[in-house]
């Protein structure tokens, strides 16, 4: 008995010191972005003129693994990561049709994986600008040598947010938002952030201010609040400037007033919800309810499955909107699907 007690005790101590050593050196590797970055942006002589009219689309793609057969461990599901190297692939080719039909002028793209161990390596940022012919700018928000956990674990992951465009970009910058976790939580989670990219208007003064974001989605509610006054701080200071403003992305919130989509599964993840109260002066939402853009990964796709309104786009008053939808793809290669949104200067 005391034999066996003490190799007991001593498989413990072993387990006790690795995990202290793996903690200790995902401590010591924890990305720590700076609250602001400058960004290098491509070499592009595409001009934006104030009489342009644009497209914008965004789109999450759940980094080309979560698909119409995925459910998730965060919502409620059991997988982890993507079954097969061809699967991500297939789903990756997917989007960038859905992409490429579009036609847009400016992509606002999240959860766009460059060397993780989810998928299997691939550099969807490279992958996406070869295929639309599009220059790229992406700031990261997930940076980890290891995600220990689950099991099997997620493993490594760089990803970030990805906005794509033809048009002459003057500045981009990486914007950290506020962390919703402490230690040791937040040594493997995302560092949320803003991604803002900035086009000089032809023979003005005036600015195109772009802001793609990605808003915190499992925190308590804190998180996203504060994240959400950040970038409502931005885009005051921006509109103040006398530049036009959009922002877009996933704010892992629903919209005040918009109901075609009730939440009846409240067992699992449930999405803020964000208020016209919650914007500047100036500012409104531009969302479409034609389609739902984002659903629960709780169970593979189902036509009843719980799905939400969560992405789209806050523009400023000198921005007339002429057009916003919501592009209904089935949820096949990703759990989002993307809103199109078209634009014109004032």
């Amino acid at each position: 008995m005391k034999k066996t007690l003490k190799i007991f005790a001593v498989i413990l101590v072993t387990c006790i010191l690795l995990a202290a050593a793996g903690v200790g050196y995902l401590s010591i590797r924890e990305y720590r972005p700076e609250s602001v970055e400058i960004l290098q942006v491509p070499s592009q002589n595409k001009v934006l003129d104030a009489k342009d009219s644009l497209h914008i689309l965004t789109y999450n793609i759940g980094y080309a693994g979560l698909d119409k057969d995925m459910d998730f461990f965060m919502d409620g599901g059991t997988k982890v990561n993507p079954e097969s190297k061809e699967k991500v692939e297939t789903n990756l080719q997917g989007i960038q049709q859905i992409l490429k039909d579009q036609s847009a002028d400016i992509y606002l793209l999240q959860e766009v994986d460059t060397n993780s161990g989810r998928s299997f390596h691939i550099n969807e940022q490279e992958y996406l600008e070869d295929n639309l012919n599009q220059s790229g700018v992406l700031a990261y928000n997930f940076k980890c040598d290891y995600v220990p956990y689950p099991f099997p674990p997620i493993g490594k992951v760089e990803s970030g947010i990805l906005t794509m465009t033809n048009y002459s970009i003057s500045q981009a910058s990486r914007i950290s938002l506020p962390e919703s976790f402490s230690w040791p939580t937040k040594i493997c989670n995302l560092k949320r952030c803003m991604l803002e990219t900035r086009i000089q208007i032809k023979n003005t003064d005036k600015e195109l201010v772009i802001i793609n974001f990605h808003l915190e989605a499992y925190d308590s509610g804190e998180g996203k609040i504060a994240q959400s006054k950040k970038l409502a701080k931005k885009l005051q200071e921006e509109y103040e400037k006398g530049n036009y403003v959009i922002a877009g992305g996933d704010f892992n919130q629903t919209f005040e007033g918009m109901d075609t989509y009730p939440i009846t599964n409240k067992e699992n993840w449930v999405p803020g919800i964000m208020r016209q109260e919650d914007l500047p002066e100036h500012f409104t939402f531009s969302n479409a309810d034609n389609a739902p853009t984002c659903r629960l990964l709780n169970e593979v796709y189902q036509k009843d499955s719980q799905v939400y309104v969560i992405d789209g786009f806050i523009v400023s008053d000198n921005i007339e909107v002429t057009f916003i939808q919501n592009i209904d793809t089935s949820f096949e290669y990703t759990d989002h699907q993307p809103v199109s949104m078209r634009i014109k200067l004032i």
